[in-house]
């Protein structure tokens, strides 16, 4: 993990973390996640918790975007409070992507605190 938090970021990343704070704030959820795939397509979601499914907002968002149709993404972002991105949320994000693509975490102000790489 790299702290990135003085670099100024690409606005295509920017625009992920915009998507993903905006998603948190709207349905008032825990952490919300965006993701690019190949073509620059964005999938979007929030945290789900129900009583028989719990996902994170990034793998909500993963999975969006495999059923969407996406091959592989080029990057991710994450808003929320926690200072970690678990292993079950990169993992979800290697098994499309492979170890290069890049997580972006953010707190709920959405400025960026870490850089992490998904393997």
């Amino acid at each position: 993990m790299s702290d990135r938090s003085d670099q100024v970021l690409d606005p295509e990343d920017r625009k992920l973390l915009t998507l993903a704070r905006s998603t948190r704030a709207r349905n008032g959820v825990p952490e919300g996640a965006a993701v690019r795939d190949e073509t620059g397509r964005t999938y979007v979601a929030g945290s789900v918790d129900l009583a028989s499914l719990r996902l994170s907002a990034l793998q909500t968002a993963v999975a969006m975007a495999v059923a969407s149709g996406a091959k592989s993404l080029e990057a991710a972002a994450v808003v929320t409070e926690a200072e970690l991105i678990p292993a079950a949320d990169l993992s979800a994000v290697h098994d499309l992507s492979g170890q290069a693509t890049t997580v972006l975490l953010a707190g709920p102000d959405g400025e960026l605190r870490a850089t992490v790489a998904a393997g």
